[in-house]
């Protein structure tokens, strides 16, 4: 039997097994809970945020691909050297929108972080005495 994903939460706190996954999410015998299924209110839930330089990544392979199988197909002629200047500037691309997208959660964490824990400690000299 696979082990559940510790990314996965079951929807019950102190429930886990495939009784609790499979009540949550719709799928009998799921295993650990809600992948990409269903939540209580009927929307979909994702198990992650969206990533723009993946999604940048692949659609620059995959119009790299469509190109190709056009032209083994016979609907047009492509030249052998399109896939460079098409996978490299989407990788160029995908790169730019993966550091804006950090820049951006880094910045939006760091603005709704505590300001308790950006204050320096109570004694910084490291001369506290042990007792």
């Amino acid at each position: 039997m696979p082990r559940p994903d510790p990314a996965i939460r079951s929807a019950k706190p102190g429930a886990s097994g495939a009784s609790a996954g499979s009540a949550a999410s719709g799928a009998p015998g799921a295993p650990g809970g809600q992948a990409c299924r269903t939540s209580a209110s009927g929307r979909w839930r994702m198990l992650h945020g969206f990533r723009p330089g993946r999604a940048a990544a692949g659609t620059a392979a995959l119009v790299a691909t469509l190109l190709y199988a056009g032209d083994a197909a016979g609907s047009w002629s492509t030249p052998w050297f399109v896939v460079f200047p098409v996978v490299f500037g989407g990788l160029a691309v995908a790169g730019a929108l993966g550091l804006a997208h950090y820049g951006l959660r880094r910045r939006r964490s760091a603005s709704s972080a505590s300001t308790e824990n950006s204050a320096a400690p109570p004694s910084t000299s490291g001369s506290q005495a042990i007792r």
